[in-house]
């Protein structure tokens, strides 16, 4: 049991909590909700021991073992499957012992360990750590790279699995879906339904809560409040509760009205197809969910550009990919497309077949590398990626950020906007070097919504968004009479924001017929069929397959991966010099972040030297992460022939 008694606690300025009460029984799945800010982490770091309450208690069953993702990950020179293993301390312990009692020649001392081992679960031990490894997203090749292999995602990944394989008792996840597509997504969510112990996650995905827990805590108003179900019954049961306010029932009156008014807009333009039908009785049930977000600080509409074209964009016989000193990596091939006004489409497929590619290619921002794109004469495009918080001038404020875009708008309309993101009274005149990942992702949000597109291309938007934020995005997004193209995870927001979807698989892009759940069911006979084909091609291979072609087999894995050894010194190349131009910009702009350098007149040729810098490494990062895209790329196509050949 954990239970949280009249506790209170403050970090520097803030209360985050003020005689605060919660009791949790064995078992219990919970998510933890509240506004970014509100201090959800703080509560896991409580419940770790790692802060002391300001006043109160908290106590906690005795003999715990507890599970929680470490936020530093280090042993980079591992491979990824030893680093998971290393998560069982216990297990390590056994099996060091096991190793010094086989050196001292200790045959009673061994029997003894071989049998904890097999207490601990521990022959199963590896194929346990691999089959989790591979559930979010790695395949059977990279099981044996270290660590330093893999980006800062794919990590962050690696140390969530080793998180799941820990013993635990009591699991503590702070934002485990952040760094995951769809595919690893929906099966973390199955691993979390089955996992026995007592779960506490936090998230702002709304579907993976509904799925997963069955208990939500609030942290609302400095209090913690707890409700029975999942998310969408704590959105009913707390819609009753503000309905007993006057005020607030008045506003969710309105509210409803103006989320009736699009559904009946959109049902008369709603096709037939399943999709389609799934989105309208998703906007339906959006009636209901809005009522309990009337208090919600955010509340903003995406205007479309007064003119369009028909087409918009015209993708023809087009090969996407990527350029680089190595050659041409071509991702999707005869891709055909023709975007119309009003369309929503919703990108699906399996991470790394190209997703991101084929957005990339329809902002321009990616060259063919064959075939045509043809923008409509009117295009106007509204691109949101996650490496454009990145490109947010950190030496100024989200005021600035927009009147740049727009310096004949007035001040008023300028300040009455920003505060529908969030940025109300002087927010909108702080500086976005001290913002948190959530409040970038609003201003990146704020500046495409500001430039009124007639195309919106959005890859993962949701990402550090909190569940208010994202709900008011989701309607936004649902009113937008433009064209949309959207890459999410949140299962939520595509269902109430796309009329269709398409497949991006095995090289091509194609429609998808049918809806979230067919795709579920898609993956799932994909993931066994590719299984099948595994060991049927390697039994047929080794029952089949002469000595002599296995040898030639044999000889020609070992050459492919002394090519491969020039590729990953290019990667690690490319790699470096990202960390080195990242230090220099990080440098740069802490020179810009002096605020003396605008207002002093002798700096003013200091300060065009630096932004001449800031623009100058910034091109030089962006050059580099090309680079090493395409040699990542390039080594997993061909770590992907090497294990077919070490297969054979």
């Amino acid at each position: 049991m954990i239970a949280l008694r009249q506790v209170a606690l403050q970090r520097g300025t803030q209360t985050l909590l003020d005689s605060a009460d919660l009791t949790l029984h064995n078992g219990v799945k919970a998510g933890i909700i509240g506004a970014n800010g509100a201090g959800k982490s703080s509560l896991f770091k409580l419940l770790l021991g790692e802060l002391g309450p300001d006043q109160g208690d908290i106590e906690m069953s005795g003999g715990q073992r507890i599970a929680h993702m470490a936020q530093e990950v280090d042993a980079l020179d591992r491979p990824i499957v030893e680093y998971v293993l290393d998560g069982d301390l216990a297990l390590r312990q056994a099996q060091s012992d096991l190793l010094a009692a086989r050196e001292a020649d200790d045959a009673h001392r061994e029997a003894e360990l071989h049998g904890l081992i097999e207490t601990l679960d521990g022959y199963s031990a590896e194929s346990r750590a691999a089959q989790l490894l591979v559930g979010l997203g790695f395949v059977q090749a990279d099981l044996t790279r270290p660590l330093s292999d893999f980006s800062g995602g794919w990590r962050m990944r690696v140390n969530l699995a080793r998180t799941l394989f820990m013993p635990s008792d009591l699991l503590l996840l702070d934002e485990p879906t952040n760094h995951l597509d769809l595919d690893a997504l929906l099966w973390l969510e199955q691993w979390l339904t089955r996992y026995p112990g007592t779960l506490l996650l936090i998230s702002h995905d709304r579907d993976f809560l509904d799925a997963v827990c069955d208990h939500i805590v609030h942290m609302h108003h400095k209090t913690l409040e707890l409700y029975r179900g999942n998310y969408s019954r704590f959105e009913r049961t707390r819609a009753e509760k503000l309905a007993l306010q006057q005020a607030e029932a008045a506003k969710q009156q309105a509210r409803r009205e103006e989320i009736e008014r699009f559904i009946a807009r959109f049902r008369a333009q709603a096709t037939k197809a399943k999709q389609a039908q799934s989105r309208v009785k998703m906007l339906e049930r959006m009636g209901e969910i809005a009522v309990a977000h009337t208090d919600s600080p955010f509340h903003f509409s995406l205007p479309a550009a007064d003119k369009t074209s028909h087409p918009l964009l015209v993708l023809d016989q087009a090969t996407l990919g990527y350029r680089s000193d190595a050659g041409e990596i071509a991702q999707l091939e005869k891709v055909n497309i023709t975007l119309l006004p009003g369309s929503r489409i919703g990108l699906l497929g399996p991470n790394g077949a190209g997703k991101s590619t084929l957005i990339k290619s329809l902002t321009g921002e990616l060259a063919l590398l064959n075939g045509k794109r043809v923008p409509g004469e009117h295009l106007a495009i509204g691109y949101f990626a996650q490496h454009q918080l990145e490109g947010l001038d950190v030496t100024t404020t989200p005021f600035v950020h927009v009147q740049r875009l727009s310096p004949t708008a007035s001040d008023q309309d300028i300040r009455n906007f920003l505060g529908g993101f969030g940025f109300k009274g002087d927010d909108a005149f702080g500086n976005v070097a001290t913002f948190s990942g959530g409040e970038k992702a609003r201003l990146a949000l704020a500046l495409v919504a500001w430039q009124k597109p007639n195309l919106l291309l959005l890859d993962e938007p949701t990402n550090h968004l909190d569940l208010e934020m994202r709900e008011a995005l989701t309607e936004a997004l649902a009113g937008f009479e433009g064209t949309v193209i959207l890459v999410s995870h949140d299962r939520h927001l595509l269902r109430a924001t796309v009329d269709e979807f398409w497949r991006v698989a095995d090289h091509r892009v194609e429609p998808f017929d049918g809806d979230l759940d067919d795709y579920r069911v898609w993956l799932k006979a994909r993931l066994e069929e590719s299984r099948r084909d595994v060991r049927s091609e390697k039994s047929e291979r080794q029952g089949q397959q002469p000595s002599g072609d296995r040898k030639a087999a044999r000889k020609a894995a070992a050459e492919l991966r002394e090519k491969l050894r020039p590729l990953k010194k290019q990667r690690d190349q490319a790699e470096k010099a990202m960390e080195n131009a990242q230090q220099a910009l990080e440098d740069v702009e802490a020179v810009l972040a002096d605020p003396a350098l605008y207002t002093d007149s002798a700096r003013k040729a200091e300060l065009t030297q630096a932004l001449a810098q800031q623009a100058e490494i910034k091109a030089r990062l962006d050059r580099t992460e090309q680079a090493w895209l395409a040699a990542e790329e390039a080594l997993e196509a061909m770590e992907a022939e090497l294990l077919a050949n070490e297969n054979a």
